[in-house]
């Protein structure tokens, strides 16, 4: 099965994979208890999971400014699911304020990996959000935001994103890199308030999990056709001054072609076959040299320019 990492062109050059990192990865305690009628229940979903820290992968990644780039291939594979995008047709504000929901979007991710003890509460801020977000899917079937599966797929999505970005835009991770990235990835769920129990328990089972909800559930929704339009209409960035303003007309559809070309790079193969997202060599072979010049120059920014904010606060906090 096509899990999604992409295959690489015979004889082309591939910078050498991440390793995985020395102690100090998901330290959530792992013991278990007798439930109710005999379940065993891991503790850890009893207790609040320890933030993230600088010894993680994603305390590398998630504040990079690269995740411009990358995180809407996770939102096109979040949408693409009948009751998630439904859910985003009817209530998000996603079309009468892009670049509002983009911020917020942004702050809420960087304070699940660097907020420390804000991170869980953010994590409970986004489920009361959601409780009253429900409706009928494309299907004609219920749906409510935190019904688990649906709710347990929006986070999922982050997995194979990150692994895209990581091959094309970082470093590719070797096994044990992505065994470790996984983990951090179920750690983030906890953070979101997703029990143990409806996240995959390892890497594979992980990509069994996903073919399956990528061939029995996912379609080109209403959302993802616009999300993969470059045409549509996009008003300026909040706060722009009058030339950015003026030159907008200009601006707009390169940066969106770019940023639908880079989103439909980034999703895993097996899923723009689904979603009928046409992808040709040369398509690739252009992504390529585009990863190539992004991890060329990403790194020899500063850091207060490579990095977001929130997370460019934290880092120098976790120093001092």
């Amino acid at each position: 099965m096509d899990t999604g990492r992409a295959a690489h062109s015979a004889g082309e050059e591939i910078p050498a994979p991440v390793p995985a990192p020395g102690p100090g990865g998901d330290r959530t305690p792992r013991a278990e208890r007798t439930g109710p009628g005999g379940d065993r229940t891991p503790r850890a979903e009893h207790t609040d999971p320890l933030p993230f820290t600088p010894d993680t992968l994603l305390w590398d990644m998630a504040g990079d400014i690269r995740v411009l780039l990358y995180l809407p291939a996770a939102l096109v594979l979040q949408v693409a699911h009948p009751a998630v995008g439904a859910g985003v047709d009817e209530h998000s504000v996603f079309r009468t304020d892009p670049w509002g929901r983009a911020r917020r979007s942004l702050d809420s991710l960087q304070l699940w990996v660097y907020g420390g003890d804000r991170a869980v509460e953010e994590g409970r801020r986004l489920r009361r959000l959601h409780r009253d977000i429900k409706g009928t899917d494309t299907r004609g079937r219920p749906y409510h935001a935190l019904t688990p599966a649906y709710y347990a797929w929006v986070h999922a999505t982050g997995f194979p994103v990150f692994l895209r970005a990581a091959e094309y835009l970082f470093r590719p991770f070797d096994e044990a890199g992505e065994r470790r990235l996984h983990a951090e990835a179920r750690r983030l769920g906890r953070i979101l308030g997703i029990r143990e129990r409806d996240m995959p328990g390892s890497v594979d089972e992980f990509w069994t999990y996903f073919g399956t909800v990528v061939r029995e559930e996912l379609e080109r929704t209403a959302v993802v056709e616009e999300l993969l339009d470059p045409r549509r209409l996009v008003p300026p960035p909040d706060g722009a001054g009058a030339v950015l303003r003026l030159l907008w007309p200009v601006l707009r559809p390169a940066l969106l072609r770019l940023q639908v070309f880079v989103t439909k790079g980034l999703l895993p193969p097996v899923a723009r076959e689904r979603l009928d997202v046409p992808w040709t060599a040369r398509d690739e072979r252009r992504l390529r040299l585009l990863g190539r010049v992004v991890r060329t120059a990403v790194p020899r920014l500063p850091e207060r320019f490579r990095y977001l904010p929130v997370a460019y606060a934290a880092r120098r906090a976790a120093r001092a």
